[in-house]
């Protein structure tokens, strides 16, 4: 047994990133441990013939709050995407730009058949509400019935724009998801930008990683179970702590306490990578799926954005799918066959790189998850927990909890002493 260490944290993603850096800027000392031989849980990037893949598509908007207090931005060399989306309906590509970032693409965006023009006006008043209010005492509802109900849009702006825009984001496609989160989401989306630093997301969690002093990161540390004041690690070693905390994704957290957490419902997703010799597209934009029909989600040229994820003279494109289909051959043929529709034969030039299929890519967040929330300090018979789960399913969630519960751990050790 060993108590060198007040707190024992175990994983190493970003909510476990946060609690360990608050508690050293508390100082009190934490041991971090992962499974993995590198940090960040489910932000993570992995080099595969040149190539830079993300653990399926992911971004960074740089408006969320603990983002802009726990990185440093210039030093992740940010790169945006253009604001707005390009929308596959009927056959053709049609514009949905931000008019407020973008004035000289507000008659494209005005025109494009997408909804009508009061569809427009009602997106004005949706974004000015949003960005100028930060209420959320108004009753929490499901997204879809946000948008139709209380915004008023029109179902064709619903299905063709926000449907496949969000459903990209929650990873489910009725949008039962809380309105609550969608207003905080839309905020952020017309606050900032969605970016992606040079080196792929896996360089957030190294340079929070690198910033904890010397021997608090312990990687490829498998744990088997833990109490309120241990860890047993699968090699049979027992550490003591003073103050456990599990900063892990639900299924693990509930299996490490050996259920006395309970997991949330998963959202999943499915990313499959290719090797393009050149660019279907030239700007840096995602694609949304109008249409609803067929596999794929939402699309982007990742080497469009930014150009280190991509060897020269080649292209990198990611084609997401929101749920998991059976693990066949045949969904890679289904997305293919699909995008040879909306680009043409170069697709059968395209090489599969990798196809991530992720279970519990984000915690389930359906409309009334915070009307009784979980609060701070977040523990279960002397157990600490955080993540994204107890916040929002974001970066900025994750990081938040993880501040958070460190803070109330750090408080609790004092009264203890």
């Amino acid at each position: 047994m060993s108590s060198q260490h007040p707190v024992i944290i175990v994983g190493a993603g970003l909510a476990g990133l946060c609690c360990a850096r608050e508690l050293h800027r508390r100082n009190i000392p934490c041991l971090l441990l992962d499974a993995h031989d590198q940090p960040g849980g489910r932000v993570r990037t992995e080099l595969v013939d040149g190539f830079r893949l993300d653990l399926g598509f992911q971004v960074l908007q740089t408006a969320y709050p603990e983002a802009q207090q726990q990185l440093d931005y210039n030093a992740l060399q940010l790169r945006s995407f253009f604001p707005g989306a390009l929308i596959r309906t009927g056959g053709r590509f049609v514009e949905m730009a931000d008019p407020w970032r973008r004035p000289s693409r507000l008659f494209a965006t005005l025109f494009n058949g997408i909804g009508s023009f009061a569809d427009r006006l009602r997106l004005a008043r949706l974004r000015w509400t949003v960005c100028t209010r930060e209420d959320d005492s108004q009753p929490d509802s499901t997204t879809a019935d946000f948008l139709r109900q209380t915004c008023g849009f029109t179902p064709d702006i619903i299905q063709r724009f926000f449907r496949p825009w969000f459903s990209g984001v929650f990873l489910e496609p009725a949008l039962a998801t809380s309105s609550r989160y969608f207003r905080f989401l839309f905020r952020t989306f017309a606050l900032g930008d969605a970016s992606l630093p040079s080196a792929g997301m896996g360089a957030i969690p190294q340079q929070l990683a690198s910033t904890l002093p010397a021997g608090t990161l312990r990687l490829s540390t498998p744990v088997a179970s833990v109490t309120r004041d241990s860890v047993h690690l699968t090699d049979g070693q027992v550490l003591s702590a003073r103050a456990v905390v599990l900063a892990v994704d639900g299924p693990s957290a509930e299996r490490l306490s050996q259920g006395i957490l309970k997991s949330p419902a998963a959202c999943s997703t499915v990313c499959l990578y290719f090797d393009a010799p050149k660019p279907p597209l030239t700007d840096p934009i995602l694609v949304l799926n109008g249409d609803g029909q067929g596999p794929v989600n939402n699309l982007c040229v990742v080497s469009n954005v930014v150009p280190e994820y991509a060897p020269p003279g080649r292209s990198l494109i990611s084609v997401s799918v929101v749920g998991l289909p059976a693990a066949t051959d045949g969904l890679e043929q289904s997305v293919r066959s699909q995008l040879t529709d909306w680009f043409g034969d170069q697709v059968s030039s395209w090489r599969l790189l990798r196809t991530h299929r992720i279970p519990w890519a984000l915690p389930a967040q359906p409309a009334g998850f915070r009307d009784q929330p979980p609060g701070h300090p977040a523990t279960v018979n002397g157990l600490w927990y955080c993540g994204d789960y107890q916040q929002t399913a974001s970066i900025h969630g994750a990081m938040l909890s993880g501040r958070r519960t460190a803070t109330a751990v750090a408080a609790a050790l004092t009264d203890t002493r």
